[in-house]
C-alpha cells in the first residue's frame, strides 16, 4: 500500500510541530547564534526544567534512553557481581542497559496490565540482587507504593525505566521521582520527543548526578581530568533547546492522549464480546498513554495478525509493542531462558496491538479505527452493521 492510502497513521508528529514551528526555529537559531553546541546553556536550562516538572532534583542529559539506563545504573554503582531484576516484556534497551554495566539481568514475568509482577520478582531475589527496574510501560506507572514496600522488604534500589512515561503520575508521585534514579528517552515519537535521539537521567541524589555527568563526558570532572572510564554520551544542545520549547505543551498533549484513550474505551466497549480488550488503566488521570494497547483475546474470531492486516487494507496503521519478549530474542539466548518461562509476557506478546495514538487524533479517526476493527472481527453481524450506520451519519 502506498503512503497516500494511509487514512489514519500510527503517529503524526506534524500535528504537534506545525503550531509551534516558529518557536522551534527560534530556539534552534539561538543555539546557532551562541555556538555552544556541546554542553551548552540550553542543555543546562532543559535539564533543570525537566527535573523540576518531574519532581526530581537533578537532570543529566545523554545521547539516548539506552545510555540513560546503562550509564545511570553505573552512576548508582551497579556493576559486576550484582543482579538486577527487570520484566521480560520491555524494549531490549532495558536489558542491554543492564548488560552494559556487567551486572546480571534477572528477568521476571508481568501482570495482565503488562507491568512487572512484583510477586514473581520476589521469587527471583538472591543474595546478589541489588536493584529492580520497574518499566512504566505504555505511559502507565508501576505503583510507587507497591515498589516502596517491595524495595524496603528486600533492601533494593529502585531504578525507573520511564522512557514511555513523561509526566505520568500514580499514588501521588511523578515518573522519575520514585527511585534513586530514572531513565527517560526523547526519541521523536515519545510524548516529549526530540528531532533525533536523546535521553536523560533524573535523580534526587547529588552523588549520582555528579557521577552521571562525568560518565557521559569521558569520565571527566573537569576538562582533561578523567577520574573514571566514561564515554561520549551528551544530549546535543540543539536537541535540548527543541525539547525545552516543547516542554510547556507536554501537560496538554498528555491530557489530549487521555481524552483520546477514554474515547477509544467507550467506542471499543461493545467489542469485548469479540475478544477486543483494552489494557486496563489503573492510574486514573495519571496515565499518559504513550501507546494505546488492546489485547486480541483468544476468544476473538480472528488472530491478531489477520486483524492488523485488515486494518492496513482499511488504511489504518498499527504497531506491536513488543512482539518478542526479551528472553526469546536470539541475541540473548545465552542467558539461559526458555519458552514458557514467563507465560504472561509470552501470551501478551501474541495478543497486544497498539492503535493510533497522538495529540490531534480526531474523534472521526477514532471512530474509523474502531469501525474497521468491528468490521474485521464481526463481519455480517448486527454489531458490524450498527457501526456502519453510525459512521454514515
Amino acid at each position: 500500500m502506498n503512503k497516500m492510502a494511509i487514512r489514519v497513521p500510527f503517529v503524526d508528529l506534524r500535528l504537534q510541530h506545525e503550531p509551534i514551528q516558529a518557536q522551534l526555529q527560534n530556539a534552534i537559531q539561538s543555539v546557532l547564534d551562541r555556538g555552544d553546541f556541546i554542553l551548552g546553556q540550553a542543555l543546562s536550562d532543559f535539564e533543570a526544567a525537566f527535573a523540576a516538572v518531574s519532581g526530581a532534583k537533578y537532570g543529566v542529559g545523554v545521547a539516548s534512553g539506552t545510555d540513560a539506563i546503562a550509564l545511570g545504573l553505573q552512576a548508582c554503582n551497579i556493576g559486576v557481581g550484582d543482579e538486577v531484576i527487570l520484566p521480560a516484556n520491555t524494549f531490549v534497551a532495558t536489558l542491554i542497559g543492564v548488560l552494559r554495566t556487567g551486572a546480571k539481568p534477572i528477568l521476571v514475568d508481568c501482570n495482565r496490565q503488562a507491568l512487572i509482577d512484583l510477586k514473581a520478582a520476589a521469587k527471583a531475589i538472591t543474595p546478589h540482587t541489588k536493584a529492580i527496574i520497574p518499566v512504566h510501560l505504555y505511559g502507565q506507572m508501576v505503583s510507587p507504593q507497591n515498589l516502596f514496600d517491595f524495595a524496603d522488604t528486600y533492601k533494593l534500589l529502585i531504578f525507573e525505566d520511564a522512557a514511555q512515561a513523561h509526566l505520568a503520575q500514580r499514588d501521588g508521585y511523578h515518573a522519575g521521582s520514585v527511585g534513586i534514579a530514572a531513565a527517560f528517552s526523547f526519541y521523536p515519537s515519545k510524548n516529549l520527543g526530540a528531532f533525533g535521539d536523546g535521553g536523560m537521567l533524573l535523580t534526587q541524589n547529588s552523588d549520582v548526578a555528579q557521577k552521571m555527568a562525568r560518565l557521559r563526558n569521558y569520565g571527566a570532572s573537569q576538562k582533561y581530568f578523567h577520574t573514571e572510564p566514561g564515554t561520549n554520551s551528551r544530549l546535543d544542545t540543539l536537541q535540548a533547546a527543541i525539547l525545552h520549547q516543547k516542554l510547556p505543551y507536554l501537560p496538554q498533549w498528555n491530557r489530549d492522549r487521555l481524552t483520546i484513550a477514554e474515547e477509544y474505551d467507550r467506542e471499543l466497549a461493545p467489542l469485548a464480546t469479540f475478544g477486543i480488550i483494552p489494557l486496563e488503566n489503573q492510574s486514573d488521570t495519571g496515565h499518559v498513554y504513550h501507546l494505546y494497547v488492546i489485547r486480541v483475546d483468544d476468544s476473538c474470531p480472528i488472530e491478531r495478525q489477520q486483524l492488523q492486516e485488515e486494518l492496513i487494507v482499511a488504511g489504518i496503521q498499527t504497531g506491536i509493542h513488543y512482539p518478542i519478549p526479551c528472553h526469546l530474542q536470539p541475541a540473548f539466548t545465552y542467558l539461559g531462558y526458555q519458552p514458557g518461562d514467563f507465560p504472561q509476557a509470552e501470551k501478551l506478546s501474541k495478543q497486544i496491538l497498539s492503535l493510533p495514538m497522538y495529540p490531534g487524533l480526531s474523534s472521526s479517526q477514532i471512530k474509523e479505527v474502531v469501525a474497521a476493527i468491528a468490521n474485521a472481527v464481526s463481519k455480517d453481524s448486527e454489531l458490524d452493521k450498527s457501526y456502519s450506520v453510525n459512521l454514515s451519519r
